[in-house]
């Protein structure tokens, strides 16, 4: 099916928001998504996450591991879809002003503190 105005292509790599993120992947999937809801996607999310971390501590190649970061990536988009949760918000609320921890950039919090 070609891409409506209201649904662009990501193509372009420059200037990609997780605004046109969510937007896009509410697009291809949010049927879809809706239908399997946060548990299911939940353990979906997971599984990426563990790909990641296979390809972090593996020897995948740059590629292959930049592909596990994207997917880990439209899955959240995707839990952040069904949750209604505006991604490119929570984060400018909660990391806008500098680190959570301490406000300032870069972090000046101890190095045992997650911020």
């Amino acid at each position: 099916m070609p891409e409506s105005a209201a649904q662009p292509c990501l193509t372009d790599a420059h200037g990609v928001t997780l605004e046109a993120v969510q937007s896009r992947i509410r697009a291809l999937f949010g049927s879809k998504d809706a239908k399997r809801g946060i548990d299911g996607t939940f353990l979906w999310f997971m599984e990426e996450v563990g790909e990641l971390a296979s390809g972090l501590r593996g020897r995948d190649d740059t590629a292959k591991v930049a592909t596990e970061f994207a997917d880990v990536l439209a899955w959240l988009a995707t839990l952040a879809n069904i949750r209604g949760i505006d991604l490119a918000k929570a984060f400018r609320d909660k990391y806008g002003v500098g680190c959570p921890g301490c406000q300032k950039t870069p972090c000046d919090c101890p190095p045992q503190e997650k911020p």
